[in-house]
């Protein structure tokens, strides 16, 4: 009767299902070698074993079932292990060799480490990370370690081949979640390059969404390998990704990049070109690169603040020239300080009063030209100690031929002299902007000084500044910014503007709101005001975040549903790339100068897992096994 409802007989040959690339079925031969217990359904287009279907026990381990009750497909890979006679004890074995192996891989790409050695022969002291990590494993699980001695040496599981694979499984496996949560849903692109240790120009690609907790995600989704930075190439590196995965690109609802030409260029720019695609794929520059770029211009354009700055960075180079100077630098900071908590003009506690260097300006770091103030400032006296014996010190060839061209007296009492006079005016100014602001000083030295730094330095610095912020943000951007800030709860609470909210879906978003929406949208903001607004709980949020994932913890999201409509596409603009910017961190950390020859695909899969290792440690090592089984054929099952 079962065998009769399963329709296991022996069919004419042409009736065989054609499956897979080479368009295979299955063969009439192998019932001839295989006659006693072969049998196959066109049914469910599956072979099953005769004898284990009729004598079936229920209690069989899950796994054997595959032969009776759904049958298996991959006919050369099934039959090979029926031949082997493997059994279910061999198969668990297999399954926790390699799970020891995947619980190293997954441990080193967590924490950045690299997986070879030099030397990883088995006479070798030292056979490198993965091997030395994996002899840790064993050395506390008898079992693996009685599994590993017994299989035969080509079928450990543990070459840098089997390594790389499972990395690849882990990185598949994360991005098919990013890929999953994203969905149908509208997202933001988040793009940066730079290049690594080997020289090779890397593009980082980060997705920002709303889940469907209205939790806002910035996912790192890897990176591409471009021969040029030029814009054409970048827009085909990304459609190339998205179209992998099968990501439209009309949802795109923001561009993020890090202001560079080949980035924002009007007519010419990535964001040009994305946008002549995709119309609502809005471009707002980083913010936190906005404000840095600005500042640098400002500091190039008012001439005392350059000669300030190159002073500064002149400076650092003469004190950090040498270890010996950083000792000099840190001896003389620890005495300050303990001179200072003498004292008690110093607060004592712990981690107050560390010892630390002066910093270099920069023109890409955020607050790269605050820190190297700030650090002079704090570092002063101790600064002003080590020139002076460099200045004492200067009796020596090597420090004669160094400043020979104007004299090293000369030169640091020019430095020192300026740092003073700097510092004193600074801080002079700074107390009297505190305890007396606005209030004019009788004697006329401080009349002029004050004069100098608030008319020909603050207030030309303040002009420079906001010059280029009105050049680097245009119109449509602010505007969007400023329509978009009505749904802040904190603006809300002032003044829920409701004009500004139909204005911000008229004019920037009519796609994504049909007619109809647009009619009813006015009357669904009504009763938001009146009703959510004015909830308790709503007072409580700061931000369009939080705003977000309370409206779908309560249910408003399905109530207010054309106002949550627009709190995603606001919250998929970029406001930052700092997501790209720890991909670059973090590709630093994986592909060092020790490790420079890493692959491309080897270095993306293990970025990916350290960048996201929040999401790739849900997955359990079984299913690890699962999907790197399915990834090609094996010499050994694992199920």
């Amino acid at each position: 009767m079962s065998l009769h409802l399963k329709g296991l007989h022996q069919p004419p040959l042409e009736t065989f299902k054609k499956s897979g690339k080479q368009n295979r079925s299955f063969q009439a031969s192998w019932y001839r070698n295989n006659s006693k217990w072969l049998e196959y359904s066109p049914t469910t287009d599956a072979a099953y074993c005769l004898p284990c279907f009729v004598f079936h026990n229920p209690n069989v381990v899950v796994g054997q079932n595959t032969f009776i009750v759904g049958g298996f497909r991959n006919r050369k890979k099934h039959l090979q292990r029926v031949v082997d006679h493997f059994t279910t004890e061999q198969i668990a074995n297999n399954r926790l060799q390699l799970k020891a192996t995947i619980f190293v891989v997954r441990y080193l790409a967590f924490q950045a480490i690299a997986f070879r050695g030099r030397d990883e022969s088995f006479s070798s002291f030292n056979r490198g990370n993965f091997h030395e990590s994996l002899g840790i494993v064993t050395f506390w699980n008898e079992k693996v370690a009685e599994i590993i001695e017994k299989v035969p040496k080509n079928a450990t599981y543990t070459s840098p081949r089997i390594q790389k694979e499972i990395l690849h499984v882990f990185s598949a496996k994360v991005k098919k979640v990013i890929w999953e949560e994203i969905g149908d849903a509208k997202f933001c692109i988040m793009v940066d390059e730079a290049r690594d240790e080997s020289m090779k120009e890397q593009m980082a690609m980060v997705f920002r969404y709303v889940d469907a907790e209205g939790f806002v995600k910035e996912c790192f989704f890897g990176l591409i390998h471009v021969v040029d930075t030029a814009a054409l190439t970048l827009k085909k590196g990304i459609y190339s990704l998205l179209s992998q995965y099968c990501l439209d690109i009309q949802n795109i609802r923001g561009q993020g990049y890090d202001g560079a030409s080949n980035m924002r260029g009007m007519w010419n720019g990535l964001q040009a070109l994305i946008l002549n695609d995709c119309p609502y794929a809005y471009y707002i520059h980083c913010f936190a690169h906005h404000l840095q770029l600005a500042l640098v211009k400002a500091s190039k354009q008012v001439v005392p603040i350059s000669h300030f700055f190159l002073t500064l960075l002149f400076l650092i180079k003469i004190v950090s020239a040498s270890c010996k100077r950083n000792e000099q630098l840190k001896v003389a900071n620890a005495n300050e300080i303990a001179r200072l908590i003498d004292l008690e003009e110093l607060e004592t506690g712990s981690g107050l009063n560390q010892i630390g260097t002066l910093q270099r300006p920069g023109e890409t770091c955020w607050s790269s030209h605050f820190r190297p103030v700030s650090s002079l400032l704090r570092m002063f006296s101790s600064t002003v100690e080590v020139l002076q014996n460099i200045i004492d010190g200067a009796i020596d060839g090597e420090n004669r031929a160094e400043g020979e061209d104007d004299g090293w007296d000369g030169l640091l009492t020019t430095v020192i002299s300026f740092c003073e006079k700097h510092r004193i005016d600074v801080l002079d100014m700074n107390a009297r902007y505190v305890a007396r602001r606005g209030r004019a000083r009788n004697q006329p030295d401080n009349v002029i000084n004050e004069h100098h730094y608030r008319v020909n330095i603050f207030y030309a610095t303040i002009d420079s500044q906001l010059q280029e912020l009105n050049y680097r943000f245009n119109e449509d951007a602010m505007e969007l910014l400023r329509l978009s800030s009505a749904l802040e709860p904190r603006e809300a609470l002032k003044s829920f503007r409701i004009s500004d909210l139909c204005l911000l879906v008229k004019n920037f978003y009519p796609q994504d709101f049909t007619d109809y929406d647009k009619q009813v949208l006015e009357k669904e903001l009504y009763h938001f005001e009146h009703n959510v607004v004015q909830d308790p709980e709503f007072k409580k949020l700061k931000s369009l975040s939080e705003l977000s994932q309370w409206l779908v913890r309560t249910g408003n999201s399905e109530h207010y549903k054309l106002v949550y409509r627009m709190v995603i596409l606001v919250l998929t603009l970029p406001v930052s790339t700092a997501t790209t910017e720890r991909a670059f961190s973090a590709m630093k950390l994986v592909k060092t100068e020790l490790r420079n020859k890493m692959e491309d695909d080897f270095l993306n899969d293990s970025l990916m897992l350290y960048i996201e290792k929040d999401i790739a440690s849900t997955f359990s090592l079984d299913s690890i096994v699962d999907d790197f089984e399915d990834l090609k054929e094996r010499q050994v099952p694992f199920s």
